[in-house]
């Protein structure tokens, strides 16, 4: 479904005098330099909504969309604008709906380990009023201390603990929801088990608010873990490094955190590190156990031997939560330090089966001669999900990144793997989505959204070219 073909109406005084009454004047922003910041998220781009309205009820949303329905006007949903592929950018102006304010935990239920959240709620939040209450919510994206909840069950958020507890989705047991008519609708069940009729949830969640505009989430928690610990290893280089995650992964053990940097990151973030291994390393691994301290203690300890047996220069323990701390700390620098040091800067997620991480790891120096670009590589090796920041060299062009990002997509696909473990598609990935799904996959997508979204009304322009 193109959005281009649809005609929007433009919100005249007339236009805007009904969208004031029907969300109230203290939800509506017309001021262009506040509406600037509502029309960009965490990628370079952005466009200017023509108003933003500031919802705290999901009976503003009700009435915003069954407005937009009726009178033609684009809306799109946002959290905390913390997304990386362009998911809540107003591509065609209209409104941007900000769902930030809506932002209070109603309720965590110990008894049934249930959490019931607005969709603004911070995901750090959320942890840690269930760990106040020795309870866990273990998905944990980069941005955990800024994202929204709403906008991880939009993109099925993934992060570090993934390799154990799984994505968001694993953790929405139902939610409600208002559909791009206006209509509003509960979905899922406030239990572990529930089979009657379609999966509504699992639909919504991870459809980057082009299906309906999420009101409120039912959430999984489980026991808080009672004791973590970490191992750091050092390799001589990447490919080795991802042996060791091979031989952890296929000894049987199941750490809750598995995550590496290339020499490239380590050459950014080296100097954060307290160990004097780390400026001669040529890749990081990070493993961290949670359970019973007593096994935790056990298993961490073997996972560093079978580390050293892999091949890596030097293992170190970890054990108290300062040292945990920073070394997390670290692990969250080298995005920053990446983006502030490059002219140019492309993100990617990527994910391949385990078996063939090292494979693709392998060919990275290869792609960047053949571009003259720069692919720093880390992330969640436990679960396959690389993320690839590409970044230009002295006289390389954003041409040539972007043919080096099209080069390791062909590589992922040809792998078995998927272009977007957790980012989503937003705008910046939708030209590549028939490169991995069948025409019949998309044309059943696209009449989905046609049939919950007649008009097109619901975040236009992602997902689909």
């Amino acid at each position: 479904m193109d959005a281009r073909n649809h005609s929007y109406t433009p919100l005249t005084e007339e236009v805007l005098h009904r969208l004031r009454r029907a969300v109230g004047d203290k939800a509506l922003i017309l001021d262009p330099q506040v509406r600037e910041s509502f029309g960009r998220d965490a990628t370079a781009s952005g466009c200017l909504p023509e108003a933003v309205v500031e919802a705290t009820t999901a009976e503003q949303v009700e009435a915003l969309l069954k407005l937009a329905n009726e009178v033609r006007f684009p809306v799109t949903p946002r959290g905390t604008g913390t997304g990386l592929t362009g998911g809540s950018i107003p591509v065609f102006g209209g409104v941007t709906l900000s769902l930030e304010r809506m932002n209070r935990i109603t309720r965590i239920d110990p008894a049934n380990l249930v959490a019931v959240v607005e969709p603004g709620v911070i995901n750090g939040d959320l942890k840690k009023a269930a760990r106040e209450l020795g309870l866990f919510y273990p998905p944990d994206p980069a941005s955990f201390d800024t994202c929204s909840l709403g906008g991880n069950a939009a993109t099925n958020a993934g992060g570090a603990s993934c390799v154990k507890y799984g994505t968001t989705r694993d953790y929405v047991l139902g939610l409600e929801a208002v559909l791009p008519t206006g209509d509003r609708i509960t979905t899922g069940v406030q239990t572990r088990k529930g089979v009657v009729g379609y999966d509504l949830t699992r639909l919504l969640v991870g459809s980057e608010g082009t299906l309906g505009v999420i009101t409120r989430l039912i959430l999984k928690l489980i026991p808080l873990p009672p004791a973590v610990m970490t191992v750091v290893a050092f390799f001589p280089d990447l490919p080795s490094a991802m042996h060791g995650v091979m031989r952890i992964l296929s000894k049987g053990y199941t750490p809750c955190a598995l995550e590496f940097l290339d020499r490239h990151c380590l050459d950014l973030v080296g100097d954060l590190l307290p160990f004097e291994g780390a400026h001669d390393a040529g890749a990081f691994l990070l493993v961290e156990a949670d359970g019973a301290p007593r096994s935790v203690e056990r298993e961490i300890e073997e996972m560093g031997e079978v580390c050293l047996e892999a091949g890596a220069g030097q293992a170190f323990l970890a054990p108290d939560s300062v040292k945990r701390s920073r070394m997390w700390d670290v692990r969250k620098e080298v995005s920053l330090r990446i983006e502030q040091g490059a002219s140019l800067y492309v993100p990617e997620d990527v994910v391949v089966p385990l078996g063939r991480i090292s494979e693709l790891v392998e060919g990275l120096p290869e792609l960047e001669n053949r571009f003259r670009v720069r692919i720093y590589s880390f992330g969640h090796a436990g679960d396959g999900n690389i993320h690839l920041n590409f970044t230009s060299r002295s006289g390389s062009s954003s041409m040539q990144v972007q043919g080096a990002v099209e080069a390791v997509l062909d590589r992922v696909l040809a792998m078995g793997g998927t272009i977007s473990g957790e980012h989503g598609i937003g705008l910046v990935k939708k030209h590549f989505m028939a490169r991995e799904l069948c025409a019949e996959s998309l044309r059943l997508q696209r009449e989905i959204k046609r049939v919950l979204d007649p008009n097109n009304i619901l975040n236009p322009g992602k997902l689909f070219e």
